[in-house]
């Protein structure tokens, strides 16, 4: 009876263990979200004031200007249940601000604007820190998904309903460069 006991108990702390592990995943996971979320809602925040700016000069781009703006508005709307909608938005809301970039390179007095060089300069730099909470979260997307998917953790996140998560991805507009040709 009492090795029934040790046996029981040592199980039941391997059960805690698991379960510890694929909690602490997810949150990880979760917590990741969160920061590309922070760093989505900058470039989010930028936008505008770009899109401010450009107008100005920018007469024959109002198609790509409304576009932008359409894609904002949708991913902002695509909340963290919808993170797969909210992803492919984010993506084409990128591709397509890269090419609103490419077609400043057109209108010279907009391209030497101070507003509009320090408009594209900190825009870069969001950019830059959504690169890096994209690498963090798929990071951390990646050890809960090892831990959903492989035997013995995949059983108790099952039990207590944990899913894995969608890894942000690299979009179609990204991965083809922007043909500057295009714009000019």
């Amino acid at each position: 009876m009492l090795v029934f006991l040790i046996i029981l108990g040592v199980f039941s702390i391997l059960i805690w263990f698991l379960y510890a592990a694929v909690i602490r995943k997810r949150n990880k996971a979760l917590e990741a979200f969160s920061g590309i979320d922070v760093q989505l809602k900058k470039r989010h925040d930028l936008i505008p004031n770009i899109l401010t700016i450009a107008k100005r000069f920018m007469e024959h781009e109002k198609e790509l200007l409304t576009e932008i703006t359409r894609l904002r508005a949708a991913a902002i709307d695509a909340g963290p249940e919808k993170a797969t909608e909210r992803f492919s938005l984010e993506s084409a809301l990128q591709g397509q601000m890269g090419k609103l970039m490419v077609a400043v390179e057109n209108y010279p007095e907009l391209k030497s604007d101070a507003t509009m060089v320090n408009a594209q300069r900190t825009y870069s730099e969001v950019e830059a820190h959504i690169s890096a909470a994209r690498r963090f979260y798929n990071s951390a997307v990646n050890a809960l998904n090892n831990a959903v998917q492989i035997w013995p953790s995949s059983t108790i996140a099952r039990m207590i309903g944990i899913d894995a998560m969608p890894l942000f991805e690299v979009g179609e507009t990204e991965r083809t460069p922007v043909a500057a040709g295009d714009f000019l």
